[in-house]
């Protein structure tokens, strides 16, 4: 049964805008040895690195005004595709941390989030605000509940796909997989909690279940308060396919990974955005 159709390693190298470029230079000096455009590694290339350069932008590295390397280089530095960095620098760009220029002295800028969020009001542009300030009351414990998840939801999803589920629970995770790809901000994130949830209920253990449910409800703000990135949710709505398949088909080792892989996406993305 089918759950759904399968729908560099060395300094980091700054760029600089002219206004700016004597205090940048200061400042890139100082961080000269930070292995900042080391290469990606891992199965979530896009998420790694969308969040590879939201940490240079957040961690001052790359400042407000300055140029990201060109496209070439910093793909070869990455060590990913020229297709999945354009990825990336959209989905940043959609969210107010990028600005693209024509021309000559063009090129992909840092602009602030503020000045983003002024120019357009729109829900995509406005990133930080709150999840920031969430995820700085939380300090280490949003690490903790990070490294808690990639334990926890994988180990429910492999114990799920060991269980022989009655017709009715197979349904249910069907359905919830389903209502999991909406993508109206005012229900996405409901919907993708009460999948993981399903996940979580199908593994037969309550107190498993009520593990999820807890850092589920730990981690909801920050979930729903980051940048919308169409890219990541296409790539959420895979991996959430590949779990519930490997499930339904009793495949536990590949429900694990998958989940696993999962729960690193997300990690990448808020650590990257959020620090």
């Amino acid at each position: 049964m089918t759950a759904a159709a399968r729908a560099g390693g060395g300094s980091a190298v700054v760029a600089v805008s002219g206004r700016q470029g004597g205090r940048a230079r200061q400042e890139a000096a100082k961080v000269s040895g930070v292995p900042l455009w080391r290469p990606v590694r891992g199965g979530n290339a896009f998420e790694i690195t969308v969040s590879r350069l939201a940490q240079a932008i957040r961690l001052g590295l790359v400042g407000e005004g300055d140029r990201l390397p060109a496209e070439r280089e910093l793909a070869e530095r990455l060590q990913v595709s020229r297709v999945t960095l354009r990825e990336a620098i959209r989905a940043l760009r959609e969210a107010g941390y990028l600005e693209s220029r024509r021309g000559r002295t063009g090129g992909t800028f840092v602009i602030s989030p503020m000045t983003a969020a002024e120019v357009d009001k729109g829900p995509r542009r406005q990133p930080k605000g709150d999840a920031a300030e969430l995820a700085r009351q939380m300090g280490d414990a949003l690490h903790d509940a990070l490294d808690f998840r990639r334990v926890l939801e994988p180990g429910a999803a492999g114990l799920a796909a060991t269980r022989a589920l009655a017709a009715v629970d197979r349904q249910h995770l069907v359905a919830c997989l389903g209502a999991s790809r909406d993508r109206d901000p005012a229900t996405r994130r409901v919907a993708d909690s009460r999948l993981h949830l399903a996940i979580a209920a199908a593994s037969g253990s309550p107190s498993l279940a009520a593990a999820v449910a807890d850092v589920q409800l730990t981690l909801d703000g920050l979930l729903a308060s980051i940048p919308v990135i169409a890219k990541n949710l296409d790539h959420s709505d895979r991996q959430h396919a590949r779990v519930v398949d490997a499930i339904l088909a009793g495949d536990a080792v590949a429900a694990r990974a998958t989940m696993e892989q999962h729960c690193d996406a997300t990690a990448e993305l808020l650590r990257g955005l959020l620090g």
